[in-house]
């Protein structure tokens, strides 16, 4: 039986399963401002109280396995499990360090934290490598927010730094609803890593009825939708599940979600040459949201062993971004991280069961 970890409670759960109450407090600094590994880390805590824990509770849910570093400074990592399942996570740098001429620091660098929310997804889409291995179960909040702790220990990252995250790793998030909802919690307990709910982000490809359900929660994430097409018969082919949670479905659930006002929700759009790079998908799209505080990224598709879509030209995803500006949409193209390694979703878990069977 896997043990649950220290990382799957809140601040005020553990209040009701460690006593005396000032102990978590110390705990909670050392997993989250510290990011202790094991109990053995926590020098403060008393020895009983660390043996006590450690009968019924882990510290750290899972360990890194691989990781790939890019010329970017994109990092893969591969974590093991408790059960032996694989996840992945990436480290992602945004924008560099700045240092003026005299030697000070403008603004450090920021980074964003891409994270599975399960082993394997249900979703199936045809572009993804992860659907490929299927479905095997959902994360716990604990392990989803253990990858970001292991990433900011990994990187050297204080743990007062800002990080942004977005949950677009393996699986899908709106599946796994509850415990996603718990790790957002978690983050932005003000005495573990403080990350604000508008640092978060959740990526969705499209079930509209947990849209709206996320919604009610008001948790103050923002939201993007994983749309990559606009009509119902491409999206189907590209997403199976499209059949169930059309694009009109989810328009219209988006239209219900809270936003803040001065906020947009994004939508991403994940370009394949010949399947959706087009100017006449571009009109449709723009139709598409009308009416919509919309932000469109669009995103290179990303070639890996076996798949027969391919990667679109600079100029097509050029002049679909310029039509979409001029007709009113922002519109942004992702820059292509991590391509000089197993960039492809599920590309880092798959390459290595390769190598081990």
């Amino acid at each position: 039986m896997n043990k649950p970890s220290l990382l799957d409670f809140t601040q005020k759960e553990l209040f009701t399963l460690i006593k005396p109450t000032f102990r978590v407090k110390q705990i909670f600094g050392w997993l989250y401002h510290n990011y202790a590994n094991d109990y053995d880390e926590m020098k403060n805590i008393p020895k009983a109280l660390k043996e006590e824990l450690a009968e019924k509770y882990i510290v750290n849910p899972m360990k890194i396995v691989k990781k790939e570093e890019s010329i970017d400074g994109t990092i893969k990592y591969l974590f093991e499990l408790q059960d032996g399942k694989t996840i992945e996570s990436v480290w992602l740098k945004m924008k560099n360090e700045e240092i003026d001429c005299d030697g000070n620091l403008v603004h450090e660098a920021k980074y964003t934290i891409c994270v599975s929310t399960q082993v394997g997804c249900k979703v199936g889409c045809s572009f993804c490598l992860t659907a490929k291995g299927g479905f095997t179960r959902d994360l716990s909040a604990g392990e989803i927010v253990a990858q970001v702790v292991a990433l900011k220990r990994d990187n050297d990252h204080k743990h007062n730094r800002m990080i942004n995250i977005v949950y677009m790793g393996m699986g899908e998030p709106l599946d796994n609803l509850n415990n996603l909802a718990k790790a957002i919690e978690i983050f932005k307990e003000d005495e573990g890593l403080a990350i604000s709910a508008k640092r978060q982000t959740v990526s969705t490809s499209g079930l509209s009825n947990k849209i709206d359900k996320l919604g009610e929660m008001d948790l103050g994430v923002h939201i993007a939708i994983s749309l990559h097409a606009v009509d119902d018969a491409l999206r189907t082919e590209l997403i199976p599940m499209n059949k169930a949670h059309n694009i009109a479905s989810i328009i219209e659930a988006v239209k219900r979600f809270p936003i803040d006002t001065r906020k947009r929700v994004m939508f991403e759009y994940l370009v394949i040459k010949n399947k959706n790079d087009d100017i006449a998908s571009a009109k449709k799209l723009v139709k598409l949201l009308t009416d919509i505080k919309a932000k469109v990224n669009l995103i290179y598709f990303n070639p890996y062993a076996g798949t027969t879509y391919e990667r679109p030209s600079k100029d097509s995803m050029v002049a679909f971004q310029e039509y979409l500006i001029n007709h009113g949409l922002l519109c942004t193209i992702r820059d292509s991280k991590g391509i000089d390694i197993s960039a492809a979703c599920g590309q880092l878990k798959e390459q290595t069961q390769k190598e081990v069977s």
